[in-house]
């Protein structure tokens, strides 16, 4: 099944950073394609669940210094619509993010 993709608005001004990156833009756009289509990430992307703060979220290296925290949530059984949300956290380098 497929996720519906919503992005927080920290996600958003992460973007925009890479705005003129069209390299990293395509990668990223490839990698939430991958999340929302429900595909397990290559060992490369190193995608992990969290802890402390962002506990209960998961994280992938879209390059080496590039991060994405993502969490999907499934609303099946209590019926909300869309059932599954890939919800985009926040993206950027470690030092921006943690």
């Amino acid at each position: 099944m497929k996720y519906e993709v919503q992005y927080s608005k920290e996600f958003r001004k992460g973007l925009k950073k890479l705005k003129n990156d069209k390299n990293s833009l395509n990668l990223v756009r490839n990698i939430i394609k991958k999340l929302a289509n429900n595909e397990i990430l290559e060992s490369k992307y190193k995608d992990h669940k969290l802890i402390g703060k962002y506990a209960g979220f998961r994280e992938c290296h879209i390059k080496p210094d590039l991060l994405l925290i993502y969490k999907k949530e499934n609303n099946a059984s209590s019926g909300q619509l869309p059932a599954l949300i890939l919800v985009c956290i926040a993206i950027g380098s470690h030092s921006d993010l943690f």
